[in-house]
């Protein structure tokens, strides 16, 4: 991502955490999923109430991968929210039965790059080096 206005990444934050919020993510795994695991829960508060994500590569970088992982959820699932949101939340036999919102958490970045692989064949073909 290229660097953006304080209004722009308040536009992210808000979209990120609405997002977030309807996969039924509680705040202190919010967190944990944007690599923000050593600052307080309340932090998701003051978020909400006006602060922008912090301009840190590995937040951007995560942050992508969570609008990658929510884009390929509309794809796989166009007509219903509400299945994307159940499959978040349902074990599945790729993650070693964890929900893939647990793969993420426990597994930071590289869970989101396993459930972003899965959710999305082009980036998987693009990041194995198949793509030549």
């Amino acid at each position: 991502m290229n660097a953006m206005s304080e209004e722009e990444r308040l536009e992210l934050t808000r979209g990120i955490l609405n997002m977030l919020d309807e996969w039924d993510i509680e705040a202190r795994d919010q967190l944990l999923l944007l690599g923000m695991e050593n600052v307080p829960a309340r932090e998701v508060k003051r978020l909400r109430d006006g602060r922008p994500l912090p301009d840190e590569p590995e937040i951007m970088q995560r942050v992508e991968h969570l609008i990658c992982i929510a884009d390929a959820l509309r794809t796989t699932y166009p007509f219903s929210k509400r299945m994307g949101r159940l499959w978040m939340h349902k074990p599945n036999r790729k993650f070693r039965q964890r929900t893939p919102i647990a793969t993420m958490v426990e597994d930071g970045i590289v869970g989101l790059v396993s459930v972003r692989s899965y959710l999305d064949c082009s980036y998987s073909w693009d990041i194995s080096g198949s793509k030549g």
